[in-house]
């Protein structure tokens, strides 16, 4: 008997941790388990065909609000090839209403909430060691209805088996998911943690192990799944001390509670090597009365102040979320939680919309607020008594720009230059996106240089050119920070001649390799408008490691190597 326990991953560079459970979970039992990882980004006759040759008995999917619609397509072909193979789901999104989504849909089998060992009796009675009225938490079709055994109480942590191997070469250059705990001690409306009692831990000791075996095979991040990883003080600061003396490359991305950690965490943390962990915080809205609407009883305050101490330091990376279409919550107000967050300024800010998901409180509200949300995965806002459909497309437009040119950390130069240009920073972002669509850029694909032009056009027809020429350098800076440093996009100006050029490599010869290291004039003093936003018409030159784009050297005079 053979079971393909197959993922379909929002991006290629995930992997998904609960097939790898269910796998390890069942590793003693007698029959052929297979794991096949695939993207919403792939054709899905190719999916097919990939499943097919597999020749499984059972197909198995991993269910999210992301690859659902996807699943249930790729679910009904399987179907019409060959009928006999049988398909059981599992994942958060087919977890309620579960009896309904079966009768509705092709397929035989789902199991709700955790599924380890459901699973694993599952495949015990594919082997006719067990009955299928004895499994609890498992869904199924008879020749006239869907039945159910009950549901299964939660299990215990110490019963989970570590879901990686040593020769899994699968999760080389992926995004590595890790869960050293289950539940969250909040209750936020919009989520799906809040329907989980309590929070429950491994042993300290054994995520020692575990997150050993991440550094040794070289992951490149390994992303805890944890909802609040911060909630047990003495739990985070034993596991963060220990990830802080490895001599390691890894990355540690966490989602924490900003507003609970301790000022002895804080220290801690201070002592981080840079790059080591990465914090995702929840900030949603600085609104404290929307805060209260969804069950977050905390201030923005109290958050602020913890994320700028983190920040002080500079070596954590720090993601802020924000959610759009909360109740309560209307544009004025989101656009001041914008800035609000914006103020702090974290590396990245990501700017969600709200789902309202199945199982959640949120969506038992939705008509006291008046939300209006899509039937389909992944459920989003679509309006609200709030925040009209015509002002969510526009946080949208937002969105994007926010996603690409903040985010990224490629366009922070350019993006210095625009800010203290509109009353505030949601104003510069709302008005590119806007100029975006005038364009029709977000109808099509535009290339990496495009992006960069961009902001010379807007600067043109919003600004009427103001400072145009100070702009083409700084654009020319970031430009030659990330990208390739020999050629530039022909709305550049490149001003160092071949003579000049030569006399500096002479010059640097015997600290710097010319063959490793670019040379580049500028005619705007760069280094007084990193420093202060000055805009002053003075050369200044640069040295560019081809190889390591961190690694900037400024030539500050440049009548001193002459």
């Amino acid at each position: 008997m053979k079971v393909l326990l197959t993922a379909v991953n929002s991006k290629y560079i995930h992997s998904n941790l609960a097939v790898r459970y269910l796998k390890q979970f069942t590793s003693e039992l007698d029959y052929e388990c297979t794991i096949r990882e695939f993207s919403i980004n792939d054709r899905i006759e190719n999916i097919l065909e990939e499943i097919m040759l597999e020749k499984a008995d059972v197909v198995a999917f991993s269910c999210y609000i992301w690859n659902m619609e996807y699943i249930n397509r790729l679910a009904e072909l399987i179907k019409l090839v060959n009928d006999k193979i049988q398909i059981l789901y599992g994942g958060p999104e087919v977890s309620f209403d579960c009896e309904n989504f079966l009768k509705e849909h092709v397929g035989e089998f789902l199991i709700t909430g955790e599924g380890e060992e459901t699973y694993k009796e599952f495949i015990e009675y594919k082997l006719e060691r067990r009955k299928l009225e004895t499994i609890r938490g498992l869904y199924y079709k008879t020749e006239n209805d869907v039945k159910f055994n009950g549901f299964r109480p939660q299990i215990d942590m110490n019963n989970l088996v570590f879901p990686y191997t040593m020769d899994d070469n699968s999760i080389e250059n992926k995004i590595v998911y890790y869960e050293a705990s289950r539940g969250c001690p909040f209750r936020c409306k919009y989520c799906l943690s809040s329907t989980i009692e309590g929070v429950r831990f491994l042993n300290v000791e054994r995520v020692k192990k575990e997150l050993k075996y991440f550094m040794d095979k070289g992951v490149r991040l390994v992303k805890f799944v944890d909802r609040t990883f911060n909630c047990n003080h003495n739990f985070a600061k034993e596991i963060w001390k220990y990830l802080m003396e490895q001599n390691t490359n890894t990355t540690f991305h966490f989602e924490i509670s900003a507003d609970i950690l301790r000022d002895d965490e804080i220290e801690l943390l201070s002592k981080a090597p840079y790059g080591r962990f990465q914090f995702e915080v929840g900030v949603q809205t600085t609104n404290d009365e929307v805060l209260a609407n969804i069950n977050r009883h905390i201030s923005f305050n109290d958050i602020k102040g913890r994320v700028s101490k983190i920040a002080q330091r500079g070596n954590i990376k720090q993601h802020l979320d924000l959610i759009a279409g909360l109740p309560g919550e209307d544009f004025q107000s989101f656009k001041k939680s914008f800035n609000d967050v914006h103020s702090i300024g974290p590396e990245e800010i990501q700017l969600g919309f709200l789902k309202l998901l199945k199982g959640s409180s949120m969506r038992e509200e939705a008509l006291k607020w008046g939300i209006v949300y899509s039937p389909y995965a992944p459920y989003e806002i679509l309006r609200s008594k709030d925040i009209s459909y015509e002002e969510l497309l526009q946080l949208k437009k937002a969105e994007e720009m926010v996603d690409k040119y903040y985010n990224s950390g490629k366009f922070n130069n350019i993006i210095k230059f625009f800010n203290h240009k509109f009353e505030t920073p949601f104003d510069f972002y709302f008005e590119l996106g806007s100029f975006f669509e005038k364009k029709g850029y977000f109808k099509r694909n535009i290339g990496n240089v495009e992006y960069y032009k961009v902001f010379l056009d807007f600067n043109e027809e919003k600004l009427n050119s103001e400072n145009q020429e100070a702009l083409k350098e700084i654009i020319k800076y970031d430009y030659l920070c990330f990208n390739k440093k020999k050629w530039l996009p022909d709305f550049l100006i490149r001003d160092l001649d071949k003579n000049e050029e030569r006399r500096i490599k002479d010059s640097i010869k015997e600290q710097y390799d010319s063959n490793n290291y670019h040379i580049e004039k500028f005619r705007l003093d760069i280094n007084k408008y990193i420093s202060d936003s000055g805009i002053k018409f003075s050369p200044s030159y640069f040295i560019f490691d081809v190889k390591n784009p961190n690694n900037i050297i400024s030539i500050t005079e440049y009548e001193q190597i002459n």
